[in-house]
């Protein structure tokens, strides 16, 4: 049986239909059995008919099964043939009575076990008064196995579904924990980057306001004290984010913080980095090159860098394309390729957690998904 046939069998076994359809087909096949087989008596046709209508409800009411497996046994002990529909009714409602867990296993095969014990002793009282042997009792035997056999198969795909259930569940649990994890690492590494490029700022602007008031002359005692003022505040917004990156840091030797951040001067470097593991990949340009703040030109540069490790991870030896587009008020990025695209798309990767979480800080936007000519299209305008 091919995966499609088997997927579509069993949407519709679960569909809400299917326990009235095949309860209506299954006393259908009752009733005409009866007519074709007419030797039987009223409680004989009245049993058959019950055990197999009442299937109808075994999903609504799974103890209705109950009913069903109960008339089976009535008719099979008013005669002494067993009808097929009887047997696959019967069979059918001990399933669904251990599928649905409405007693525990061991009470539904003892309790079954006991009625068949009644219908086989009834048979040997009817048949043979005053005779008894061990030979007469492999009815019962056959009527125990045959429950035993249905009632576990219902608990085991009852088991298998809640294992699966619970899986899924663990499953989900454990990629929102991902997912949010990521989040916050990425965070913290951007405001570790951050942190580079406004102290860098603040740094520069202590220095200048420190020294202006012995490089420039004939400064007022009142522009000498806004220098003087300006200087001490840079200084202590400098003590102000190293605490925060001391909060920040992940660990002892961490120094992610202090290393020199990449700009997109950089993207030479990347793409010769991307070419030298067999990857193909094009840089266009377009639009003058402007000096932008450089936490724009740092998460243009990881976005860049993080669009091709997903090529390379996901579509080995497709062509990229890595667009920049400077215009008056925002910069472009654009990183395209010609591959299959990542599994699961736009929900799956941490990496685009990152990206999206880079552009939402600057103010910016970013989508991501299948390229209108296939492969994966990552987007991203960053204002200044």
């Amino acid at each position: 049986m091919s995966t499609s046939l088997r997927q579509r069998l069993s949407a519709w076994i679960a569909s809400p239909f299917y326990p009235w359809l095949s309860g209506a087909a299954l006393t259908a096949f009752a009733a005409v059995e009866l007519v074709v087989v007419p030797r039987h008596s009223a409680v004989i046709a009245v049993g058959v008919l019950l055990s197999t209508a009442a299937l109808s409800w075994r999903r609504a009411h799974p103890a209705s099964a109950a009913v069903s497996a109960v008339a089976v046994l009535v008719s099979f002990a008013a005669g002494s043939d067993l009808y097929i529909a009887a047997a696959v009714s019967g069979l059918l409602a001990c399933y669904a009575l251990g599928r649905h867990r409405v007693a525990h296993p061991a009470l539904l095969v003892g309790g079954g076990s006991v009625l068949s014990l009644a219908v086989n002793a009834w048979h040997i009282a009817s048949w043979h008064p005053r005779l008894y042997s061990l030979d007469l009792l492999a009815e019962w035997f056959v009527l125990t196995v045959a429950i035993l056999a249905a009632v576990s198969m219902g608990d085991a795909v009852r088991a298998r579904e809640e294992t699966q259930r619970e899986r899924a569940a663990a499953q989900a649990r454990v990629l929102v924990m991902e997912r949010r994890q990521a989040a916050e690492a990425e965070r913290a590494a951007i405001a570790r980057e951050l942190h580079d490029v406004v102290a860098h700022s603040v740094s520069v602007i202590a220095v200048q306001a420190e020294s202006a008031t012995y490089t420039t002359p004939d400064l007022s005692p009142q522009a000498r004290q806004g220098f003087q003022q300006i200087a001490a505040s840079a200084r202590a917004s400098m003590a102000e984010l190293h605490r925060l990156l001391r909060v920040l840091r992940t660990g002892p030797g961490d120094h992610a913080g202090t290393a020199p951040q990449p700009t997109l001067d950089a993207l030479g470097d990347l793409i010769a980095q991307h070419r030298s593991v067999g990857g193909e990949v094009e840089l266009r340009i377009s639009g003058d090159r402007v000096e932008l703040p450089t936490s724009c030109e740092l998460s243009a540069y990881r976005i860049v860098q993080e669009g091709l490790t997903n090529v390379r991870r996901h579509a080995p030896g497709a062509h990229a394309l890595v667009e920049i587009g400077y215009q008056p008020d925002r910069l472009a990025v654009r990183i395209a390729d010609d591959g299959p695209g990542p599994p699961g798309a736009v929900h799956s990767g941490h990496g685009l957690a990152g990206m999206q979480e880079r552009t939402a800080l600057l103010g910016g936007t970013l989508t991501a998904g299948p390229g209108p000519d296939g492969g994966f299209l990552v987007e991203a305008e960053i204002p200044w």
